[in-house]
Formats: structure tokens, sequence, C-alpha cells
């Protein structure tokens, strides 16, 4: 019997590949043809499942948030049992800033989409904008639980502070790639800025203990 072909993982194999070939020469220079190659398949082959650079490109974009999330989802588990608010908003901001290569194509791709749905006609007309809205509903989400369960201090903006995070991140990963500051570096300044955002429950424990 012919082996029977699991569509889904092919078109995740060529998404796969698009991303490398973006990670190393940039979206902007990518070909259907130079994607086929970095697969080990055919260009028609390509074509079949995506007809047009267009719907490749736009398929790569859903392959990257579903990456991104299954990372976010890994560091939540590996910051323990039952995470709190600050640890969960932690794992999302750091999942997203270069760190390694598979993080470095993230944030290189995930830019260069964002750049060019500004001048492209058929990817402008698409729903880019959903997945950051996503990532900041869910961090006004969790500072919302955390201002709840007074973790934050005292008159935080929940929606102000969540937009700011999420630039701040974007602005981090993009020093991280141009060699302007160290992954470290960067971690540092976020954990800076949650430490504002975030009291210090052992330090309110031992202001009540001398009350």
């Amino acid at each position: 019997m012919p082996k029977r072909v699991d569509h889904a993982e092919r078109r995740a194999e060529i998404a796969a590949a698009l991303l490398r070939v973006a990670g190393r020469r940039g979206l902007h220079a990518v070909g259907m043809r130079d994607v086929a190659a970095e697969a080990g398949v055919s260009l028609r082959l390509v074509q079949y499942y995506f007809e047009t650079k267009e719907k490749l490109l736009l398929h790569g974009l859903q392959h990257l948030a579903e990456r991104f999330g299954e990372r976010v989802a890994a560091r939540i588990r590996a910051a323990g049992h039952n995470p709190g608010p600050r640890e969960m908003i932690e794992a999302m901001l750091m999942a997203a800033l270069p760190t390694d290569e598979e993080s470095r194509i993230f944030h290189l791709v995930y830019t260069s989409y964002a750049v060019l749905s500004v001048t492209d006609q058929v990817l402008a007309a698409q729903p880019f904008i959903a997945n950051p809205d996503a990532a900041e509903s869910a961090l006004v989400e969790l500072l919302q639980q955390a201002d709840e369960r007074e973790l934050l201090q005292s008159g935080v903006d929940v929606r102000l502070e969540a937009v700011s995070l999420l630039a701040m991140s974007a602005g981090l990963g993009t020093s991280i790639l141009v060699g302007q500051r160290s992954p470290e570096s960067a971690a540092t300044v976020l954990d800076h800025h949650l430490d504002r955002i975030f009291r210090d429950h052992l330090a309110d424990a031992e202001t009540r203990a001398r009350e």
C-alpha cells in the first residue's frame, strides 16, 4: 500500500522551512523555490499546498504564532506548580526575546511580517493585528488577576502597563538582534519594570509583622 500522506504535517514542514530561510536571508528575499529547496520537496508540491507566495507567508505567520504559544507554555511549565500572574507574564515576555536560534527567528520574522504588512496589500488585508491584540488582552487579564489578589502597587493602570510591557519587550528584542545588548541585560530591564509594578510581598509581610 502507498504511504499515507499527513497533509497537515507536510504543510507544517514547509512552513518551518520558510521560517528557517527567512531567518537566514530575511523574509523579503524568500521565494517559493527557496522554501522548496529548504524543505527538500519540489516547487510543484509547495505550490500545491499554498498556490501563491502570499498564502505561504500567511501560513508561516500562523505557524510562527503557534510555535510562540508552545514556547510560552514550556516556560510556564518550567516556572513550577501553579505559577502566579507575575511568573506567567515573565514567561510571555521572555519567550519573545531572541535568546536562542528559534526565538531569534521568531523575533526577526515576526517583525518582518509587521513591516511587510504596511506596504503589501494582501498581507495588510489579513487580520495580522489579531495576535498582538491577543497578547495584550492576555497581559491585561493577568495584571487584573494580580490586582485583585493585591499583588500590584497601588494605582497601577493595568491596560497601560500591558501595552508598555509589550512595547518594551519588542524593543528589547530588536536591541538584542542588532547586538546593542545581551539577553541577560534585557531580562534585567524587564525584571526592573515588573518590580516597579508588583509589590514585594516579603517586604510587606515583614512590615506587617513589625506593626
